[in-house]
């Protein structure tokens, strides 16, 4: 991949990043709820979603699902139906209030989802999305020169996407988690799983309304 190409993509993958999606909000759900340092496992989920993407899309898979009404209706179907699940489930959640640091208290106590599961639903939420199918197919040939392997441009393309996705999903977090002491009460806490519930639900609904690509 020629060196130039590479910067351009870099550059592209920053602005795709940092644009607000349903990983962001995730990113920045679980970094309020349960700080960075948890919400890490919830990151490394995205990320492998987004792996999954780019590589279905960079060896044609993507162009196929595109091409079948029929599949691309069930990728998209699941992915908004998920993301409307943990909407729902977000808005529905226990509140407390917030415990101070060095108390002890019980994750399963709280409700709190495990590692495993914050894992899960990270790796769903990104390779049930379609948009990002429809994104990646779109973007990724502009950046392939057909001329030269397609593994190891592949790999950099990935690579270089999920380095920058772990840093932008991160600092959403942490800027969330910065918000913890401000949302300290169970008042502020509901009001929080509202908004973040609510708008988990929104981006699953508008995923109904992504068309297959002419």
């Amino acid at each position: 991949m020629d060196f130039h190409l590479w910067l351009a993509y870099f550059a592209a993958s920053w602005a795709i990043a940092l644009s607000p999606g349903s990983g962001a909000v995730l990113s920045m759900t679980h970094g309020l709820a349960y700080g960075v340092q948890k919400t890490s496992a919830t990151i490394a989920g995205l990320q492998l979603g987004l792996a999954v993407i780019l590589l279905v899309a960079g060896v044609g898979v993507g162009a196929l699902l595109l091409a079948s009404a029929t599949a691309f209706t069930v990728v998209k179907f699941a992915g908004a139906a998920y993301l409307i699940w943990l909407g729902f489930k977000q808005w529905r959640a226990r509140v407390g209030v917030v415990p101070v640091a060095g108390e002890a208290a019980s994750a399963q106590a709280a409700g709190e989802p495990s590692a495993r599961e914050r894992f899960a639903m990270g790796f769903f939420t990104n390779v049930t999305n379609p948009k990002g199918i429809v994104f990646m197919v779109a973007v990724l040939p502009q950046f392939i020169n057909p001329a030269r392997g397609l593994g190891l441009q592949l790999l950099i393309l990935l690579v270089t996407t999920v380095a920058v996705d772990l840093v932008v999903m991160h600092g959403y977090a942490f800027l969330a988690s910065r918000a913890q002491r401000w949302l300290a009460t169970a008042r502020a806490r509901r009001a929080q799983n509202r908004v973040f519930g609510g708008v988990l639900m929104a981006m699953g609904a508008s995923l109904l309304l992504v068309k297959r690509a002419a």
